[in-house]
């Protein structure tokens, strides 16, 4: 996929980077990267993750934002600033907007969750919320910037933006340089495109690889000269972009080895993999690296891999529903009917089976009255906790043994 361009021919260089890190030191944490043993165990390489979900507006946005913002005149950062963001960008200018005194209006899409509205909100900020797309919000923003004589702070395709973004791989690369992988999530590109530029000038053979969801994979479809098709929704709503940066592309085609596109449920997956061992909270977007690494496990076996966590804002709500759904992929939380005659006792000799199969109930639900063949019987519905796939196995095994006849319901496969 590269193609083979000069990286002092690029429109961010090393040098870029290496001013930006020096611009924001002090006011951007250099968070954690750490190895990880239970994951290289997992993905049978080693596996290094970048934690940008401990910044303090939770993502990597805060670098290439602030990098920005130093680059204003005086008269500029006087006149104020606009952007537009599904909500971990509008954090970061918001945040370091409101630090320097600058002041800040952003436009988010109608979709963005709560908890980024709010905490855009908190760090002092207008915002706006219009649209059902970046693009309708980013219209708005531009019209907004004109009228006001604001600056439009991109969130991905600027300069400045793409060389913030950068200096998280030089950190990377410095606690862990026999990195010889690279894994990041792409939305617009910014991320990649500063990391990829940052990366192979202090390491020319390292291989990096961008990661899209399938529903949105519009760096995938630039790069192969499609026309750009994208879904309505996706869990990794920071990487719901139709309209890529055009800056971040042209370095991208020229330096980074492939593009990955993973399913939704394998970012659910991530997300519950990524707090049952790392005890970390990650949203979509952050959990796509190693959603890629449990979708495409094959390419990564033996290498030294590192893995961007952009970001930690995930609703509550969301992120409790994937925790739960994940129980049920795994065999952990099933459900299963059963039909029973309906006088004393059917009920206890049912969950006794139950119990001494070592599955414990979490739910019971009677139906007397639809879809059941006879006035003399009910059909029960059992939510279990049970302990994996094998278990349930078992369980059913047990409860055909004594002539319960069950129905396993909604487990994923």
């Amino acid at each position: 996929m590269t193609t083979q361009i000069a990286l002092h021919d690029l429109p961010v260089t090393l040098a870029d980077v290496q001013s930006a890190r020096d611009k924001i030191a002090g006011a951007v944490a250099n968070t954690p990267c750490l190895h990880s043993k239970t994951l290289s165990r997992i993905f049978n390489c080693d596996v290094w993750l970048k934690f940008e979900n401990l910044q303090f507006t939770a993502s990597f946005k805060e670098r290439g934002a602030l990098n920005k913002l130093l680059s204003l005149t005086t008269e500029e950062k006087s006149r104020g600033v606009i952007a537009m963001s599904a909500g971990n960008h509008a954090q970061g200018v918001a945040y370091h907007a409101g630090r320097l005194g600058i002041p800040a209006t952003i436009v988010m899409p109608a979709y963005t969750p709560f908890v980024k509205v709010r905490n855009t909100e908190g760090h002092g900020a207008t915002v706006v919320l219009i649209g059902n797309t970046l693009a309708e919000a980013s219209t708005h923003a531009h019209e907004l910037a004109v009228k006001h004589q604001y600056t439009f702070v991109h969130p991905f395709d600027d300069p400045f933006i793409v060389a913030g973004q950068g200096t998280l791989a030089l950190e990377m690369l410095e606690a862990a340089p026999q990195l010889d992988t690279l894994v990041i999530p792409v939305g617009g590109g910014g991320l990649l495109a500063g990391c990829t530029v940052a990366a192979r000038a202090v390491k020319p053979d390292i291989e990096i690889y961008g990661v899209e969801s399938k529903t949105f994979s519009a760096m995938a479809q630039r790069l192969r000269g499609e026309p750009v098709s994208v879904g309505s929704e996706t869990i990794a709503e920071g990487l719901a972009v139709r309209d890529i940066g055009e800056l971040p592309l042209t370095i991208i085609r020229a330096l980074v080895k492939d593009m990955l596109l993973v399913d939704e449920s394998t970012i659910e997956e991530a997300i519950a993999l990524l707090i049952e061992i790392e005890k970390t909270v990650t949203e979509g977007a952050g959990a796509t690296g190693i959603a890629a690494l449990l979708q495409y496990k094959d390419r990564f076996v033996g290498k030294k891999v590192g893995v961007v966590l952009c970001g930690g804002n995930i609703d509550s709500r969301i992120l409790a529903s994937i925790l739960m759904r994940n129980l049920v992929r795994e065999g952990r939380l099933i459900r299963v009917r059963v039909k029973l005659p309906d006088v004393a006792g059917a009920l206890a000799k049912l969950t006794k089976v139950v119990a001494d199969v070592g599955a414990n109930v979490v739910d019971v639900e009677h139906q007397r009255l639809f879809g059941v063949f006879s006035v003399k019987s009910t059909e029960v519905e059992l939510t279990l906790e049970t302990r994996d796939r094998p278990h349930v196995t078992q369980l059913l095994a047990e409860l055909e043994e004594h002539g319960f006849a069950p129905h396993l319901l909604g487990v994923a496969e």
